[in-house]
């Protein structure tokens, strides 16, 4: 199996787990009232913590505990006894209704408190727990933190505490005390909570490499002329306690260039300067790139060139005149109005519907068009469309897409250090995942960032440069926009607007160009599996990045 399969099979199995969180994050409810009251008034004391590894170890008073670190202790679980089945505790708040309808509309509700405050309340989706435990268990074990991921609602409710309900935030500084109350609920027309069944309180406080905090002296023979610039260092070592503490996760570099010089170079979890890192759908662009020079050269006319004029469509299935207008330039854009959607799974034209078949290029011109969209102009993320356009350069030019990319793009930047992933048919990937490290990722942004030069030679046209980071198509879901391969979006701060074209990749992998500020920003990270990886990137350039470079003091 190959570099690239073995990536996606990857990303196939988180997809269960994205789809399992999205689930249960319907049934998550706000804070209320009642709940506060109730955190107040009731001193129940019956549930209890434990480090242990439940897999292995029962819960005993012998192995219970007071104390939890973050970030070093890996296992942490609770439980409690009930004086009676959760049904009846249900059953009280609606006596109206039949056991089903009970198991339907009611569950447990359970409530996180640091130092007393309600940070976040779950109300159980119907679906977590089965049936038994509902009507006639009275002892339960939950397990909550555990180093791997596990089939178990107790493990994704703390992951949405704190990545999503700002658990986090409020636990990654200092010492708190986490209490856990857990009440019975029923949800008609409206929510209605009972007392507290159960409820316990451990003491928490997080672990911290304090050598990654301080700022990261630049090594010698970087490529880059040093930056004699400054910034506000306070800033930056905040962000790097911030990513020792977790906070931000599976960060792994962080590459900041100004005026075409080097100011901020740090790798953390293991990276260093020579790590080749994945990023993913960064590589994307590169397809971008390399069309652009293929079309400077000759070797293709220009994007408004036809898909009918490279391959026989009407040897593929699904075939309809409509596929015959189909331009690289809507394929560069997103907007092919081909059957595929990477956001929907269930859609034919997925890419995970892609990777297992033999051939990729035949996959994605099998797809029948979709219905109701305009070529040129929808917008829907749609990986195996980027694949065609690869397979499109390694037709057009000499010596294949791989060979032409290292004569045309890497050697002209002078890197020499990366590694491909493949196509079944031996093509360069080009859904992403050409492997580089960040310091070169950041000569990639740079070379935009001068309309196309690199050390005074014109290597990518000003006129691509241009149309590739300009708004072409409108992203519908979403506050931005979309141009050839790169997204677009604007940043805020003090009041001003920072706008920027910018390379993405899953896991929270960007190299950012700025428009009106003379700054490249590369962060490679491996955080693949985590629903909050973008988020934490666009806080770490919001909160702690610009802030360091744009207020020096």
């Amino acid at each position: 199996m190959n570099i690239s399969i073995k990536n996606q099979m990857t990303f196939m199995n988180s997809n269960y787990y994205l789809v399992l969180l999205a689930c249960l994050i319907i049934s998550c409810k706000g804070r209320t009232q009642s709940t506060a009251k109730n955190s107040q008034t009731n001193e129940i004391e019956n549930l209890h913590f434990s480090k242990v590894d439940f897999k292995k170890n029962k819960p005993t008073p012998n192995n219970y505990s007071n104390s939890f670190t973050l970030n070093k202790d890996k296992f942490l679980s609770i439980d409690f006894t009930l004086e009676k089945p959760l049904i009846e505790s249900i059953k009280s708040l609606a006596p109206h209704l039949s056991q089903d309808q009970l198991l339907n509309k009611g569950n447990f509700q359970f409530s996180f408190l640091v130092d007393g405050e309600v940070i976040y309340v779950e109300n159980l989706n119907k679906g977590a727990g089965t049936i038994d435990s509902k009507t006639t268990q009275l002892k339960h074990l939950v397990p909550l933190v555990y180093p791997t991921q596990i089939d178990f609602w107790g493990w994704f409710m703390w992951l949405k505490f704190m990545k999503l309900g700002g658990g986090q935030d409020v636990l990654l500084e200092g010492n708190h005390s986490l209490s856990i109350e857990v009440r019975p609920y029923v949800k008609e027309d409206t929510l209605k909570i009972g007392e507290i069944l159960a409820k316990g309180t451990i003491n928490t406080q997080a672990f911290i490499d304090k050598s990654l905090v301080p700022i990261q002296k630049i090594q010698p023979d970087s490529g880059w002329e040093l930056s004699n610039d400054t910034y506000n260092s306070t800033k930056i070592e905040a962000l790097n306690r911030k990513i020792a503490q977790g906070r931000f996760e599976d960060i792994n570099g962080i590459v900041v260039i100004k005026d075409n010089k080097l100011l901020i170079e740090e790798y953390f979890n293991g990276e260093n300067r020579n790590s080749l890192h994945d990023p993913r759908s960064v590589g994307k662009t590169i397809a971008s790139t390399m069309m652009g020079i293929a079309i400077q050269e000759g070797f293709i006319k220009n994007e408004n060139v036809l898909l009918k004029d490279f391959y026989d469509l009407k040897s593929f299935d699904n075939y309809s005149p409509k596929k015959d207008a189909i331009t690289l330039k809507s394929l560069l854009t997103m907007s092919s109005g081909l059957l595929g959607d990477d956001a929907d799974y269930s859609n034919p034209g997925n890419e995970e519907n892609m990777y297992p078949t033999k051939n990729w290029v035949k996959f994605t011109l099998d797809l029948p068009m979709q219905q109701g969209r305009t070529i040129g102009e929808d917008y829907i993320y749609f990986t195996a469309g980027v694949v065609v356009l690869g397979d499109i350069i390694h037709q057009s030019v000499p010596s294949g897409l791989v060979s032409y990319a290292d004569k045309k793009l890497f050697n002209p930047l002078g890197i020499t250090e990366y590694k491909w992933q493949y196509t079944p048919q031996k093509v360069g990937n080009t859904a992403g995942g050409i492997q580089l490290r960040a310091i070169d990722f950041a000569k990639y942004g740079q070379l935009y960032k001068n309309n196309g030069k690199w050390n005074g030679k014109q290597i990518l046209s000003k006129q691509w440069v241009k149309k590739s980071l300009a708004k072409q198509v409108k992203r519908p879901t979403e506050n931005g926009h979309y141009g050839y391969l790169f997204w677009n979006k604007v940043y805020k701060y003090n009041d001003k607007e920072y706008e920027v074209s910018y390379c993405s990749g899953r896991g929270g992998n960007k190299i950012f160009i700025f428009k009106n500020i003379p700054f490249v920003i590369v962060i490679t990270a491996s955080a693949y599996n985590s629903p909050s990886a973008h988020t934490n990137v666009d806080k770490m350039i919001s909160e702690y990045i610009l802030p360091a470079i744009i207020d020096k003091d």
